[in-house]
């Protein structure tokens, strides 16, 4: 495959966060960027606005940013079986941007928002930053979760979960959803990773099971390998949403780029056969993982490209920095264990089987 040729000398050449941070002989399999190049529809789009106009855009005070409300409800539809409101989407630069809005016009200092952890750490460091108070959901040693004992004003649900890789059931998402009624809690769906969910598991949008209490965060920037392009949606089911943002000055929030808008509609609406191409290759590749590493603590994910590995070490990602020259997250970043490290194998056959030689050595 075109897109699984990448050798370990080309990549040290990009000059992503992710390799450009690497140490000398280190090997980055840290922040969750893949290492394929983007998809082809998606640099014609960006190569032709660029040739044709980047002035302000005709869509500039359209709320829902025009051409990208479209095609993310087309994509919804198509993809996942819902049929979203365009004319309830909101335009943000991502969704980390978009979750500390929400939380900005929805919620006071001291009010509690649940969140499973281990989790996305930039969503830990929001909630606490924010002053807001911090109800874990601690996955359990089978990879699902309880909801709250106690009523919170949002429910931060992340699915596909990042970093178990879990894509929750049917039964568990309609769980969350009768806690959310009887409670009356916003649930803040970032459902991110949906595209990047493996067969026979079939993604399941919240805002299908409870619509009027759910705020839907997504982006083309994880399934298509864009992220410094800086373009994300919200769609607001919720009323309440709607209302709060609706009172807030136009550009207050900011805006995502011409840039960022056109690669995203190109990439949802023209990058399937690209995607296709990669999922064969992330599917080989979370497999590889547990191949290699028969030793280490791993549920193979359902979706993601990211494994979420129990070494039974502490200190793990230290230690197979230091020992096999392979750079992980830590598991405490998102409040897991010590013992456990995140490894992102979204790169190339080649690289990969370097990666997991390098950690099956030290670990023999």
């Amino acid at each position: 495959m075109k897109l699984d040729s990448l050798s370990l000398d080309a990549a040290r050449g990009r000059d992503g966060i992710k390799w450009a941070q690497a140490a000398p002989g280190v090997i980055p399999a840290w922040v969750a960027d893949m290492d394929f190049p983007v998809p082809d529809v998606v640099t014609e789009a960006i190569a032709r606005r660029a040739a044709k106009d980047l002035g302000y855009p005709a869509w500039l005070d359209t709320p829902t940013a025009g051409p990208l409300a479209e095609a993310f409800a087309e994509r919804m539809e198509t993809r996942h079986g819902w049929r979203a409101d365009p004319a309830h989407v909101r335009s943000f630069t991502d969704l980390n941007q978009a979750l500390q809005v929400l939380l900005h016009v929805l919620t006071e200092p001291g009010d509690a928002v649940a969140l499973h952890v281990p989790a996305y750490d930039p969503f830990l460091t929001t909630i606490t930053g924010m002053n807001r108070r911090l109800v874990p959901m601690p996955l359990t040693a089978d990879g699902r979760f309880e909801v709250p004992g106690e009523p919170v004003s949002v429910l931060l649900l992340v699915n596909p979960q990042n970093p178990s890789g879990r894509s929750f059931t049917r039964e568990e998402l309609e769980g969350v959803a009768a806690y959310a009624d009887r409670h009356g809690t916003l649930v803040i769906a970032d459902e991110i990773h949906a595209d990047l969910t493996y067969a026979p598991k079939r993604h399941i949008p919240f805002a299908t099971i409870l619509p009027e209490h759910t705020v839907t965060l997504t982006s083309a920037s994880k399934a298509f390998n864009m992220g410094g392009l800086h373009c994300s949606v919200a769609h607001l089911g919720a009323k309440e949403a709607r209302d709060a943002l609706g009172r807030q000055p136009a550009h207050i929030f900011g805006a995502p780029s011409v840039l960022g808008v056109e690669a995203t509609v190109a990439a949802w609406r023209h990058g399937d056969a690209w995607l296709e191409e990669v999922l064969a290759i992330l599917d080989r590749n979370r497999r590889l993982v547990a191949e290699r590493l028969p030793s280490v603590g791993y549920r193979v994910p359902e979706a993601t490209y990211l494994a979420w590995l129990d070494f039974g070490v502490p200190g793990a990602a230290a230690f197979v920095e230091r020992e096999a020259r392979v750079r992980l997250n830590p598991g405490p970043m998102y409040g897991g264990g010590d013992t456990f490290a995140r490894l992102n194998f979204a790169t190339s056959a080649a690289i990969l089987e370097e990666i997991l030689s390098r950690i099956a050595a030290v670990l023999t």
